[in-house]
């Protein structure tokens, strides 16, 4: 889970929200991911989608059998899908997202018996870590837009203001 957060931390430095994913077989680490769907312009750019495809590409096949998944935040019903189709044999997720979350949260995709794949779903590993850093980052984002709002009104107000001279500002041409 620490090299999920690591990757959770690129996102963050690259402006998009801090979600990492790391894709394993055995001991081996296959792929990692992090969230970049702003940057791509991809609504699919979520980390398990990344690290997904990365993995394929590295073993050749778009099957991962016996492989683990490692994420931040509890999948979304996009990538619980992908990760069903994939074949991961188990998913270890962090903080939970009630929200759209695909493991219990909202729904429990990987509940269904009907499907013909079952992936074995292990949720709030480092949970209070994962969480803090999705936190935060909304945190910081809710800031800066307060921040921008503010000085967007400060400068309409300035426009609007007597000039600093204590001259009336001038409205119409002389």
């Amino acid at each position: 889970m620490a090299l999920a957060q690591a990757a959770a931390e690129e996102a963050r430095a690259a402006g998009e929200v801090p979600v990492g994913a790391v894709l394993v077989r055995g001991d081996e680490v296959i792929a990692s991911g992090f969230n970049h769907p702003i940057g791509a312009h991809d609504p699919s750019a979520h980390a398990e989608m990344v690290a997904l495809r990365a993995a394929a590409q590295a073993v050749e096949n778009y099957r991962l059998p016996g492989c683990e998944l490692y994420v931040t935040l509890e999948p979304c019903l996009m990538c619980a899908g992908a990760i069903m189709h994939a074949r991961i044999a188990r998913v270890v997720f962090g903080a939970r997202d009630p929200k759209t979350g695909a493991c219990g949260s909202v729904v429990d995709a990987f509940a269904n018996p009907q499907l013909n794949h079952h992936t074995t779903v292990s949720g709030g590993v480092l949970e209070a870590e994962c969480g803090a850093a999705l936190k935060s980052f909304f945190a910081e984002r809710r800031r800066a837009s307060r921040a921008a709002r503010a000085a967007a009104r400060g400068e309409a107000d300035a426009e609007a203001a007597p000039e600093a001279d204590g001259e009336p500002a001038r409205t119409e041409p002389h």
